[in-house]
């Protein structure tokens, strides 16, 4: 009975081992946000390449089909959200997924204005864009509050709506848009909150902020995610590690200087 379950336990191991072995003969498949993100992945997939991972990039324009296809299996991981979204996601779709580190970027949201040159100019009813997903409207809606626009019953936390505006003196019309439209819609509002992997790739200059939120928040950080079971990934492994160098802080600061390192 013994010499069976050692048989057995062993016959599992090498099973395993094998396993892990076919899988580290195979790229690492990861899927990312199209634009600032899709550069800073390729930055270090480049770099990790020159020490033998091969990584597979997916570059991904909407916030549903990355956790679907990690959840699946299709792909091992993604490098598009914050936690904060994470944990939403997870909750309404059943999911289980986790960030594999701590180390991920923070990418600032500000807002933008064709119209005016600083938030004193903007006029009484005015149009406001914010995004209409609930995490980013919630940031929308907290950065009018910080640049003194609207203010907020708290209470809500990070379930506050356009409900919760206690004070609105300059009778601001907030709009609520898709986030990757917010940067398209400064033709027609006074100002957008917009997110800075939108408005890079739109040609967007982050320095023309008329605030800028660059709070070095936890549940903000944008960070890779995968399953449970594949934490322990070498190849994720590997990737992390070329991630968390100086090389990546230099590129950061020089190709994407408002985002903000996590690690």
């Amino acid at each position: 009975m013994l010499r069976s379950l050692a048989i057995r336990a062993a016959t599992a191991v090498a099973i395993a081992l094998t396993a892990t072995a076919a899988h580290a003969d195979q790229p690492l498949r990861l899927a990312v946000s199209a634009g600032p993100l899709a550069q800073l992945v390729e930055f270090v997939a480049t770099r990790a390449k020159s020490k033998g991972l091969d990584i597979k990039i997916i570059e991904t324009t909407d916030w549903v089909t990355p956790n679907e296809a990690v959840f699946s299996g299709d792909i091992d991981a993604n490098f598009f959200q914050h936690s904060a979204n994470l944990a939403i996601q997870n909750a309404a779709r059943g999911y289980n997924l986790v960030a594999a580190d701590p180390a991920g970027v923070i990418v600032p949201v500000g807002l933008f204005s064709k119209r005016i040159k600083n938030l004193d100019e903007l006029s009484v009813g005015a149009k406001v864009a914010i995004p209409n997903d609930p995490i980013n409207s919630v940031r929308g809606l907290q950065l009018l509050q910080r640049a003194g626009l609207i203010r907020l019953d708290t209470t809500a936390g990070f379930k506050i709506t356009q409900r919760d505006i206690i004070d609105n003196p300059k009778k601001l019309q907030i709009v609520e848009l898709d986030a990757a439209q917010t940067y398209r819609s400064l033709d027609d509002v006074s100002i957008a909150m917009v997110n800075l992997t939108y408005l890079i790739p739109a040609g967007g200059d982050p320095k023309s902020a008329l605030l800028l939120d660059k709070t070095p928040d936890e549940q903000f950080i944008i960070r890779f995610i995968t399953r449970p079971e594949k934490k322990d990934d070498p190849r994720l492994k590997a990737l992390l590690a070329e991630f968390r160098t100086d090389d990546v802080r230099a590129f950061i600061a020089a190709k994407l200087p408002a985002f903000i390192p996590a690690f």
